[in-house]
């Protein structure tokens, strides 16, 4: 089967976080300062349940936890820094959510080719770095939810 030219405008968004609050959040090489939570383009013919779990391998190492597809999609622009890897006129990528729940903090091994560094933060903290919308409110959902959890 031959590899398609362009990236598939498809992708999923894995909010690492632990039992105690803390969100993982990774620094992108490029563009610089850019923070997000695990992302990574769907291949093409894979399911976003199949993309999600590989990338957390991929970008962190990590192959524990237990993984929740939380039935959220949303919309984003493409920065026009990656603009050129998509298929001309495709400005607008589908995101599927995901959450990976561990029991605390475990080591984290980065892909050197797409980040630089790795911060674990509170939810507020996490909140307030990332530098995408869509991830922001995936970790605001997070935190809430794990807020009314504890209370009970």
């Amino acid at each position: 089967m031959p590899t398609p030219q362009y990236r598939r405008p498809e992708s999923v968004l894995i909010v690492i976080y632990t039992a105690g609050g803390d969100f993982l959040l990774l620094e992108r090489r490029k563009p610089p300062g850019f923070w997000q939570s695990v992302t990574g383009s769907l291949e093409w013919g894979e399911l976003p349940g199949q993309a999600a779990p590989r990338e957390v391998a991929e970008e962190t190492g990590i192959t524990a936890g237990r993984l929740m597809d939380l039935h959220l999609a949303q919309t984003y622009d493409i920065l026009p820094s990656f603009g050129r890897i998509y298929a001309p006129g495709v400005t607008r990528n589908l995101e599927h959510a995901f959450a990976l729940s561990l029991p605390d903090r475990v080591p984290v091994t980065l892909s050197p080719t797409e980040h630089v560094q790795y911060r674990w933060l509170a939810g507020t903290e996490a909140a307030a770095a990332v530098s995408s919308h869509t991830n922001r409110a995936v970790i605001e959902q997070l935190r809430v939810a794990q807020s009314r959890a504890d209370v009970r």
